[in-house]
């Protein structure tokens, strides 16, 4: 049986590394190539996209795919929407590997916003001075405009030569982060609001937790909406259905 997993998150690399020793099963991961020096998962693996839904349907046929697993960011959503469609048109199962969104509790001074360009009204509205800007590079040129604010953006990669970007200062880092380190960015840089997509996962989560205990604010963005189709939780449970 061959298993195509559609990764670019932690969860997709430890499927992906389980998955490699199971025997009966041959694993291949694509990558969508937005990270210079991705971690590398165990098995097989393949870098760019595949061109829109009839590409990945002629890859799923050509390389005689058997499974599908879509265990990419939960913001990922056009590969997403693309998979849905691709593994109808070829009948190959599908399965969307999601983990559980993050959840306001007691203490949190979340700012629930729909979508990038509503996170930055938000700032506007809250005057907001000196943010953690924690959306990814790509979405830099969105927050470009507002250059009353200073932002401390954190990526894994710098943006290009000729990128569109905030004032401030960039970071570049991978988590997992810790609390500790989290805490520390907040107060050195004298940090008033987070910007946050609401990715869930314990790899960047301490942000939140350190912004709850300093009292920060945060314009978290819910996540959009998915395709309709059998999804789990955990990689423990796409296994399960893998082996089934």
């Amino acid at each position: 049986m061959r298993v195509l997993i559609l990764g670019g998150t932690g969860d997709a690399a430890e499927l992906a590394a389980k998955v490699a020793t199971i025997q009966g099963l041959e694993v291949i991961t694509s990558l969508a190539g937005r990270t210079r020096e991705p971690s590398v998962p165990l098995g097989d693996l393949r870098v760019g996209g595949f061109g829109g839904v009839a590409g990945l349907a002629s890859y799923l046929r050509v390389m005689q795919i058997d499974l599908l697993i879509d265990a990419t960011h939960p913001f990922a959503t056009q590969i997403s929407f693309n998979a849905a469609d691709a593994a109808t048109e070829v009948g190959v199962p599908r399965l969307m590997l999601i983990r559980p969104a993050w959840e306001k509790v007691s203490g949190d001074r979340w700012i629930e916003v729909d979508g990038v360009k509503a996170a930055t009204t938000a700032l506007q509205n809250q005057a907001a001075q000196r943010v953690f800007l924690t959306v990814g590079r790509q979405e830099l040129p969105a927050f470009a405009h507002l250059e009353k604010i200073w932002f401390l953006m954190r990526m894994i990669d710098p943006p290009g030569d000729d990128a569109l970007v905030p004032p401030g200062m960039v970071l570049c880092d991978r988590g997992p982060f810790t609390l500790k380190n989290e805490r520390q960015i907040l107060i050195h840089n004298n940090i008033d609001t987070i910007v946050s997509k609401n990715s869930g996962g314990d790899a960047t989560k301490p942000k939140i937790i350190a912004a709850r205990e300093l009292g920060i604010k945060v314009v978290m963005v819910n996540r959009p909406a998915i395709p309709p189709g059998e999804q789990v939780s955990n990689v423990d449970a796409a296994l399960v259905w893998l082996c089934k």
